[in-house]
C-alpha cells in the first residue's frame, strides 16, 4: 500500500504506473476531473484537416479565437484574454494585481496560494465549513473581507467540494469587494458542467463589475488538458492592457488557436457532455447517499467529495484498493482543512462509475 506521504494528482499516471506496475492505459482516472467522452470524432476530423496551421504563426491578437470564445460565453471579444491554459492566466492575473494580502476560499486548488506567494504577497484562507456541507456562509465571509485584503480568490464550482455560489450571491460579494477596493478572481474551470450554466456563471457580471476577472480553460470540459488553452473575461481595461504587455508573444500556439475555434462551436458534443454528467451526477449521488459508512456532499460540478465515517478506514487505503483494480481516485488529505477521511472522484461513463461504486461499497463494508 502507498505511504501516507504519497499523493497523486490526476495527471500522475506515470508515477502510478511505476509504483504499482499497472499500465497507465489500463487506469480509469477518476482523479483528473476530465470529460469522460474524450475528444469528439467531429473535432478530430476537422482539426486533422487543418494541421497545416502549424506552419505559420498565429495572429498575435487572436481576434477570431476571442470572437469565438465571446460568442460561446455571450460576452464581448474585447473583454477576452487568451492564454496557455488557465494556469498561465492565474499567474498572469496575480502578477498584475500584485496583491499584498489575498483571501482564498478553501479548501481549494493549491496553485492560487503558490502564485500569490511567488509574487511576494501573503495568503489567508476563508474556510468552507464541513458542518454546513461546505456551503458558503456569507455573513462570516463579509467579516473576513477586511480592507487590508486586496485580492479575493474563489474557485466556482469549488474543487474539491463541488459546491457552487450562484450569481445572485456572488453579486452581493462583488458589491462589498468593490466598496472595499478588493479585486475578485473567479476560477470557473468546472462551471460548464453545472446544470444551469447561464444562471450560475459570473461572466455576465463582468458587464457591471470592473473589479472582476473570470477564468476558464478547455482541459476539463473539452477533455483537452494537453492543448494548453485558457481564457479570461474581464471589463478591467487596465488588466487587459497589462496582460497584453506582460504576456509572451504567441503564448497560444496555432494548433491550439484552431482547436479552440472548433471546440467552442461543437454544440452536439457540449449537449452530450451535459446530459451525461447531469444523469451520472444524480445517479452516483443517490447511490452514495444510501451507502452506510459514508457522508456525501451534494455535488454541482462533475465530481463529488465524500467522507469516510469509520475511524478505522482511510482514503489512502481506499485509493490503494481502487488503483489495484485500475481505478484512480483522489485522496484529499493534502487540501487545506481536509484530512485522510476525505476522497474525491469525477463522474465517468456509467459502467466505470458502477465499478467504482461497487469498490467503495466493498471497502466500507
Amino acid at each position: 500500500m502507498l505511504k501516507p506521504s504519497d499523493q497523486f494528482h490526476g495527471s500522475d499516471l506515470e508515477k502510478i504506473e511505476s509504483l504499482y506496475g499497472i499500465r497507465k492505459e489500463e487506469i480509469v482516472s477518476f482523479s483528473a476531473n476530465v470529460n469522460p467522452l474524450g475528444l469528439s470524432r467531429q473535432f478530430k476530423e476537422r482539426l486533422s484537416a487543418q494541421l497545416d496551421v502549424i506552419t505559420t504563426y498565429p495572429d498575435r491578437t487572436y481576434q477570431k479565437l476571442r470572437e469565438t470564445i465571446a460568442s460561446y460565453c455571450k460576452t464581448e471579444s474585447d473583454r477576452v484574454i487568451v492564454g496557455n491554459g488557465s494556469t498561465e492566466l492565474i499567474s498572469l492575473v496575480i502578477q498584475i494585481q500584485d496583491p499584498k494580502k489575498a483571501l482564498i476560499l478553501g479548501p481549494t486548488y493549491s496553485e492560487y496560494e503558490r502564485e500569490v506567494c511567488l509574487s511576494g504577497g501573503t495568503c489567508s484562507y476563508f474556510p468552507l465549513e464541513e458542518s454546513a456541507d461546505f456551503a458558503l456562509n456569507e455573513d462570516k465571509l463579509k467579516q473576513a473581507l477586511q480592507p487590508e485584503i486586496d485580492l479575493f480568490i474563489l474557485c466556482n464550482p469549488n474543487n474539491p467540494t463541488s459546491t457552487l455560489i450562484g450569481a445572485d450571491r456572488l453579486r452581493t460579494i462583488l458589491d462589498l469587494c468593490r466598496q472595499r477596493h478588493i479585486f475578485v478572481m473567479v476560477d470557473e474551470t468546472y462551471m460548464e458542467f453545472v446544470r444551469d450554466v447561464d444562471a450560475a456563471s459570473a461572466i455576465p457580471l463582468t458587464e457591471q463589475y470592473d473589479n472582476l476577472v473570470v477564468l476558464r480553460g478547455v482541459s476539463k470540459f473539452f477533455a483537452s488538458p494537453g492543448l494548453r488553452l485558457g481564457y479570461a473575461v474581464t471589463a478591467d481595461e487596465t488588466l487587459i492592457r497589462s496582460a497584453a504587455r506582460k504576456q509572451n508573444p504567441w503564448s497560444v500556439s496555432s494548433i491550439a488557436e484552431t482547436a479552440g475555434r472548433l471546440l467552442f462551436t461543437d454544440t452536439d458534443y457540449i449537449r452530450r457532455t451535459r446530459e451525461l454528467i447531469d444523469s451520472q451526477r444524480q445517479h452516483v449521488f443517490q447511490k452514495l447517499s444510501v451507502t452506510d459508512g459514508l457522508k456525501v456532499y451534494p455535488p454541482c460540478a462533475n465530481f463529488v467529495l465524500v467522507r469516510l465515517l469509520k475511524e478505522s478506514l482511510s482514503a489512502a487505503e481506499l485509493f490503494d484498493m481502487a488503483i489495484r483494480r485500475g481505478m484512480m481516485i483522489r485522496n484529499c488529505s493534502t487540501f487545506p482543512f481536509l484530512d485522510d477521511t476525505y476522497f474525491r472522484f469525477c463522474f465517468m461513463k456509467p459502467d466505470d462509475n458502477e465499478r467504482l461504486l461497487s469498490c467503495i461499497r466493498e471497502f466500507v463494508s
